[in-house]
């Protein structure tokens, strides 16, 4: 049995994913068939690219319910993460509602150009199973131009000229806003304890 199911949303970077997953012993999948993805013991909603395009084509797939309905572990990488909420700044776009809050653009600051993009440190205080091994101060490596502010799904933050969540976790449905794939010891770590979740 495929040990996690990696929805097909027609996103970028999937070969990096996949490539990441099998280097941990795991069998990957993608696939955007409804039966697969409610049989798979995970999911991963991975995201590059546009919210609006990203959920215009989970709504062509038939794919939202579906999503919603998952009671295996989810998690969803950069965008995907974001999809996770009620809805996105970018394009006004409302997305899968299953945590409360919207992702906003990153404000213009000086000396932090939009996108946010490359390393950064994750920071949290209470310990999580998503974080076993991953210590407050480790780099991850970002690409993003919206962030979801912090509130009670927050698990990790980290500041760009303000903080805003990086993991986020409510009941099985779990974010990462940076891309673990391409985040070396600390992203493979998250990854690996993704696995374990059950």
């Amino acid at each position: 049995m495929t040990d996690v199911a990696i929805i097909d949303n027609g996103g970028a970077n999937i070969a990096s994913l996949r490539y990441a997953l099998e280097r941990l012993g795991a069998d990957a999948r993608l696939t955007a068939d409804r039966g697969e993805l409610c049989a798979a013991p995970r999911v991963i909603l991975p995201g590059v690219g546009a919210a609006a395009d990203a959920m215009q084509r989970l709504n062509s797939l038939g794919l939202v319910e579906t999503i919603c309905g998952l009671r295996q572990p989810v998690l969803g990488i950069c965008l995907g993460m974001q999809l996770l909420f009620e809805a996105s700044d970018e394009g006004d776009t409302q997305c899968l509602g299953l945590l409360a809050a919207r992702a906003e653009r990153i404000p213009d600051r000086d000396g932090y150009p939009v996108p946010h993009m490359g390393w950064n440190q994750l920071e949290f205080d209470s310990p999580d199973s998503l974080l076993q091994g991953i210590v407050p101060g480790d780099y991850v490596y970002f690409v993003h131009g919206y962030a979801v502010p912090v509130g009670p799904w927050t698990v990790a933050t980290t500041d760009y000229g303000g903080s805003f969540s990086s993991v986020v976790r409510q009941d099985n449905f779990m974010g990462a806003q940076f891309h673990p794939e391409r985040s070396g010891v600390a992203g493979a770590r998250l990854l690996a304890n993704f696995l374990e979740i059950s």
